[in-house]
């Protein structure tokens, strides 16, 4: 497994929240928001946006409607109040999450245990 793709277990789902923050977008589009919003880092396969798509559906995170564009038929998400205010709560988590780690990383001397 790649270490992007690692790195991303446990935390798909509020990207694909992030993804919708700015407005609806179909399925294909929040996989490029993801590819191009990481600078190509999150370069996941459908068969990995689709199915997280659907359980954030059914968790009423998000809303999905279909509609036709050329002929072709495709699913367009939104974010649902659920779906923001969860998104708010779990991007501050990260945000506390991520300084922990950065502070644990930094060069400098741990303290002593003895």
């Amino acid at each position: 497994m790649k270490a992007e793709a690692q790195a991303l277990k446990g935390h798909l789902e509020v990207l694909l929240l992030a993804a919708l923050e700015d407005g609806p977008r179909h399925g294909y589009a929040v996989k490029e928001a993801l590819r191009d919003g990481s600078g190509g880092r999150f370069d996941l396969p459908t068969g990995t946006i689709y199915p997280a798509l659907h359980r954030l559906e059914e968790a009423g995170l998000i809303t999905g409607s279909w509609s036709t564009v050329d002929g072709r038929r495709r699913r367009t998400y939104h974010l649902t109040a659920q779906g923001l205010r969860r998104l708010h709560a779990d991007r501050s988590n990260w945000h506390g999450f991520a300084a922990a780690v950065t502070a644990l990383l930094e060069r400098k001397p741990w303290p002593a245990t003895t």
